[in-house]
């Protein structure tokens, strides 16, 4: 795991990819540039044979130029980090720090890429990559960048429900108005906390727990953790919500039928 620390102070566990994750993605955008070379070269030597050998070696190094290099770094810059071979193994290519890479990246990955997987049949990628922890190759150390997987299985949602010793408290307190962010950052946190590194989630919990404090009466009982405030607020809050949806619409349908009854007039 590689753990990143995002703009909230969040540190987020992320999964760098696999050396056979990579390689399996490399060997698919190599295939892919191979073939697209092959049927451009075949189309400019169509078109150009009128031309000398000096135009016709400038058309072949400009297809190989765009089909090697300006292809893969424009893919990488438009999609943020994928290519066809990354789509196809779930894997995209991140900063160190967790980020989109940018226009930048893609070109110090691309100009290197031509040398290392190309001019050396990706014998200088493969020797680099099992060297070191990331599976990176010397373009991603060059650029400050390593590829993570996406295509993970999806998690289910998170159960959030009042602790059991706090069931007498939930049930009569006074929980007022959340503000916005609050609520965001509460629903951030359950999300999130699953995945969120120890010391990471239990300063948010205390953070945001220190926030709903002020719209909630009483205090919970004494030892209560943050987390668990936490969870026994926004379960009780969410439970009250139904509570209330559910009595408007039994009103509503109540409502409905004595009108239903109503003599019809014109």
């Amino acid at each position: 795991m590689s753990l990143i620390v995002t703009g909230e102070a969040v540190v987020l566990e992320l999964r760098p990819a696999s050396f056979a994750a990579r390689a399996l993605g490399l060997a698919i955008d190599v295939a892919f540039h191979a073939v697209l070379l092959v049927a451009v070269l075949v189309g400019l030597s169509a078109a150009g044979r009128d031309l000398d050998d000096a135009a016709g070696r400038a058309l072949v190094l400009t297809g190989v130029v765009f089909c090697l290099v300006v292809l893969p770094v424009g893919l990488e810059t438009l999609t943020r980090g994928r290519s066809l071979g990354k789509l196809a193994t779930g894997l995209r290519v991140v900063r160190d720090d967790g980020g989109s890479i940018r226009f930048r990246h893609a070109v110090i990955r691309g100009l290197t890429g031509f040398v290392e997987i190309y001019l050396t049949f990706g014998g200088l990628a493969l020797a680099v990559a099992l060297f070191n922890d990331k599976s990176r190759r010397l373009g991603d150390l060059l650029a400050g960048t390593y590829s993570v997987r996406v295509r993970v299985p999806a998690e289910p949602a998170a159960a959030v429900f009042v602790p059991p010793a706090l069931l007498p408290w939930a049930s009569t307190a006074d929980i007022g108005r959340i503000p916005d962010a609050t609520a965001r950052r509460a629903a951030q946190f359950i999300r999130q906390a699953g995945r969120m590194a120890p010391a990471s989630r239990a300063a948010m919990a205390a953070s945001v727990a220190a926030e709903l404090s002020a719209h909630v009466a009483p205090s919970p009982p004494p030892g209560t953790g943050p987390a668990e405030f936490l969870a026994a607020v926004i379960a009780e809050r969410r439970n009250r919500e139904f509570s209330r949806l559910a009595q408007t619409r039994r009103r509503n349908s109540a409502v409905g039928e004595r009108l239903q009854k109503l003599p019809f007039s014109e």
